[in-house]
């Protein structure tokens, strides 16, 4: 399906044009660049082109993997993510006018995210709306276009799958009074080959701004709760 077509599909939307995006010169490295607090989670310290990504478990997570490509020149879609939140997309940085958005792709997932994957640098896919044997070829499509393919769920043969394993809010006192200030996220990345080793960090999502690295303090796991 040509990717001038996809504005005319029911239910898709765009943030800047899908067909204007599918003009844009892409970025010219062969690794898109992510917040300092990530890049040591990742292999090649970014998000290599042709490689697929799985988060698990945070949304927040996957659009801060978005937010230093986007700012830098890079273009993303999200696909299948209805309830995705531009406002929150853009407070965790992510240059909302180099993000689309083609929230109801129905029966033509398939199609649709072939043809995103060859006019832009990354494609999110939310989960559950892919087969394993439609995961398999939309894979070897971002490998061979170079795109990002970044899954919101578990991806079959993703050579990187972050998780987030627990979380908890920080700005309340000791008494239970105080302000929400930020959240305090524990994520696990493995995968296979470069990624195999597991990794971990706590990263601070803050009400607004960039995501930071923070150190894991001696608290008691009462404390955190799932992510």
């Amino acid at each position: 399906m040509p990717l001038a077509r996809l504005a005319a599909l029911p239910g898709v939307s765009t943030a800047s044009g899908v067909a204007s995006a599918a003009e844009h010169a892409r970025t010219t490295g062969r690794v898109l660049p992510v917040s300092p607090a990530l890049s040591g989670l990742l292999p090649a310290a970014g998000l290599r082109r042709g490689s697929t990504v799985s988060v698990l478990g945070s949304t927040s997570l996957m659009l801060t993997l978005l937010a230093a490509a986007t700012a830098g020149g890079a273009w993303a879609v999200a696909v299948g993510l209805p309830a995705l939140g531009v406002v929150a997309a853009a407070e965790l940085g992510v240059e909302v006018g180099r993000l689309a958005l083609v929230p109801r792709p129905g029966a033509e997932f398939p199609a649709v995210t072939a043809a995103l994957l060859d006019g832009f640098d990354l494609v999110v896919v939310g989960p559950g709306l892919a087969r394993p044997d439609v995961a398999r070829r939309l894979s070897a499509r971002a490998r061979n276009r170079g795109s990002v393919l970044l899954s919101l769920g578990s991806w079959p043969g993703a050579e990187v799958e972050l998780s987030c394993r627990r979380s908890r809010w920080t700005g309340f006192t000791g008494d239970g009074a105080g302000y929400l200030r930020a959240r305090e996220v524990e994520v696990q990345a493995g995968g296979r080959g470069a990624a195999a080793r597991p990794l971990s960090a706590l990263l601070r999502f803050p009400g607004e701004g960039e995501v930071e690295r923070a150190g894991f303090p001696e608290v008691t796991s009462a404390r955190w709760g799932t992510a």
